[in-house]
């Protein structure tokens, strides 16, 4: 049976690539380690997925440590012929009490194979020598993601001793399953002393059947018996795929568990799009994450916000509401766009999403080539409001991907036209440009109300966008707000409605009068609502006007801050706190209403087949709900909260109705 040690690469006379230019062609990118890790390892893993398969392509990664069991078999076969600690610190990482691993691996992908040596690689199979041998090597995948060849260099970056080993099953020519097993290792080119006297090394090295003139990897039984020693797993029967075992990574300061965490969520953030159904009912690839033999979720993006809007924009671009992008000078179909709108509470930022720029508002469009991997959040102007926020998704027509592949650095994470030749420089720059576009023309969308009503944009927006705008004062008969311009607090102005209120007797006979909304003079109001009126008792009891007729206090809303956003149940609900100041008996009805963007009219009655505001109910000071879209309340001190279902693509008004309870 074949021993495997490690050989390290001499420079040839004519020259060679030195390990450390290897390792720097990431260049110096904005994302950490980790996020490059997951989204070069799918990107490969996609691109190596079984044609004609209906099958999703399985991706796992799993932290974890080398048993004791293995620990000694690993120290012996790895440190086989291994450079001194100077040259490559493997042996340091390997002698350490704990050895640690990181193994990222598919499924359901055709493996590594073709030639094994670079100089045999003749025709279109040549994925072995393109991932161990090969640097910078052009995807020969179409439409697939890779496209430098330089992405492999993750894997060597990530480990803190520079070496992983490569496990991979493929098919043959003949059709039949061969596994190969070899380690590979960058870390800085150096000079040794030999046999012939000093010689000078790339710094790369690779471990495996070293009696040919190259190192070969170990292949079929020896292959096979080596990985149980090692106590890796094994491939099945007529299965076939890669490992890829990073030796000593580095955790980006994060304990093992909390990292496989943070990697669960990169998966989402990065990789959303292969998780979601496609036409055949299955996503295009299952993902896993691991920690020392325990499972760490991959959150689901359509129920992990702020994804799920991004999910809907995806869905939007893909069906009727999509938008074709074209650049018209030259002409060229650019690609399709779905634009979506909602009204969200702030973000709770994750470091995920931190990395992205997404702290508290989402305003971004994610841009994707013909293979839907994620390229970037490029992000647009904030809306007006903290409670708004769209999201959308670009992906590039087929005919332009490789404009927009040579537009992408290294890291897959950008487009930058600066680097392209014309036309394709214009074609990317129209790109951005048709998406502004697009997203001003949300940004302008307006709406307004009838005058005297509190506006806030309340439609659970989907597809257009519905603004949020101050209360406006004179809600109603007895509203307490202030008039526009105002500086005084709710307090403050209850205090002035009470100090100047006017004391008119009271008329059974009459209806209520209701508040102008800018003159504050009285008008006739809607029967039932809440007046300002002159102090007094409640219902007609206490005080008497002058001349002896009884006058009593009318009842009235006092408004607590502006309407805020709140989920319930997976939906958005908009809360409207008040109180009922005056003493007494008295029910409260809402007066809901929209007013369509751009419209300018006020909509009560809905066409047909299209969506009202509705009330969810009232809620007292313990959180109890009252469904009763009538309900009495006590007036006092107490705190209640109207709770409102907005329609979509509308702005809703408010407005609550008081009236007092005759009481026997």
């Amino acid at each position: 049976m074949t021993e495997p040690r490690w050989s390290s690469q001499p420079y040839p006379p004519d020259g060679g690539n030195a390990a450390e230019g290897i390792r720097n062609q990431l260049g110096r990118p904005e994302l950490d380690l980790l996020t490059i890790l997951v989204r070069e390892s799918a990107q490969n893993s996609w691109d190596a997925r079984l044609e004609g398969s209906s099958e999703p392509v399985d991706y796992r990664i799993e932290l974890g440590t080398v048993g004791p069991a293995h620990v000694l078999a690993w120290r012996e076969l790895l440190l086989s012929g291994a450079p001194i600690s100077a040259h490559l610190p493997l042996r340091d990482s390997l002698m350490r009490g704990v050895v640690r691993v990181m193994v990222i691996s598919d499924r359901g992908t055709r493996g590594l194979g073709g030639p094994t040596r670079a100089d045999e690689a003749i025709g279109d199979d040549r994925d072995f020598v393109s991932f161990v041998r090969n640097i910078g090597e052009p995807r020969n995948t179409a439409l697939g993601g890779g496209t430098f060849g330089f992405g492999k260099g993750i894997f060597y970056l990530l480990s803190k001793c520079g070496t992983i080993l490569v496990h991979t099953r493929c098919r043959t020519e003949e059709g039949g399953y061969e596994t190969r097993l070899i380690g590979c290792a960058l870390w800085k080119n150096y000079v040794a002393s030999g046999p012939t006297g000093e010689r000078r090394y790339t710094g790369r090295h690779w471990w495996g059947d070293t009696v040919g003139p190259v190192v070969e990897p170990l292949v079929g039984a020896e292959a096979e018996a080596t990985v149980r020693r090692l106590g890796l797993k094994s491939f099945g029967p007529d299965e076939t795929g890669t490992t890829v075992i990073v030796i000593d990574p580095s955790l980006e300061d994060l304990e093992p568990a909390a990292a496989a965490d943070y990697l669960a969520e990169t998966v989402t953030w990065h990789l959303w799009p292969k998780m979601i159904a496609t036409g055949t009912g299955r996503p295009a690839m299952r993902f896993a994450v691991g920690c020392d033999g325990r499972d760490h979720p991959v959150p689901d993006p359509r129920q992990t916000r702020p994804l799920d809007m991004f999910v809907s924009a995806y869905e939007a671009m893909l069906g009727p509401d999509g938008t074709d992008i074209e650049c018209f000078k030259p002409k060229k179909h650019l690609g399709r766009l779905g634009l979506i709108t909602r009204i969200i509470p702030p973000l709770e930022p994750s470091r995920a999403s931190r990395l992205l720029g997404m702290e508290d508002l989402v305003h971004h469009v994610c841009l994707m080539r013909p293979a839907e991997l994620v390229v970037t959040y490029h992000p647009g102007p904030k809306p007006p409001s903290v409670h708004q926020g769209y999201a959308g998704v670009f992906r590039g027509d087929p005919g332009m991907d490789d404009a927009y592949a040579r537009a992408e650095p290294p890291t897959h994470d950008a487009w930058h036209p600066q680097s392209l030749d014309y036309p394709d420089s214009t074609f990317v720059r129209t790109t951005f440009r048709r998406i502004q576009e697009r997203i001003d023309g949300l940004l302008a969308l307006g709406g307004t109300a009838r005058s005297g009503a509190a506006k806030v944009a309340l439609g659970a927006a989907s597809s257009l966008f519905s603004g949020l705008v101050g209360g406006a004062w004179g809600i109603g008969g007895a509203t307490d707000y202030g008039r526009p311009g105002s500086t005084a607090t709710s307090s403050s102005r209850a205090s002035e409605v009470d100090e100047h209120e006017s004391a008119e007797p009271a008329d059974p006979g009459s209806p209520p009068a209701t508040v102008g909304p800018t003159t504050g003079h009285s008008t006739p109001g809607e029967s039932g609502s809440g007046s300002r009126a002159a102090p007094g008792a409640a219902h007609g009891h206490g005080v008497a006007a002058p001349g002896g007729r009884p006058f009593r206090r009318r009842p009235r809303v006092q408004y607590l801050g502006d309407p805020y956003y709140e989920e319930d149940s997976d939906a958005a609900v908009l809360v409207q706190e008040f109180r009922l100041p005056v003493p007494g008996i008295q029910r409260v009805r809402a007066d809901l209403a929209v007013t369509l963007p751009g419209g300018g009219g006020r909509e009560s009655d809905p066409p047909l087949g299209a969506q009202m505001p509705e009330l969810v109910g009232w809620q007292d000071a313990t959180g109890r709900l009252h469904t009763e879209p009538s309900f009495e309340i006590d007036g006092g001190d107490a705190v209640w909260r109207a709770v409102v279902r907005p329609a979509p693509d509308t702005m809703t008004e408010i407005d609550i109705k008081v009236e007092a309870v005759k009481t026997q």
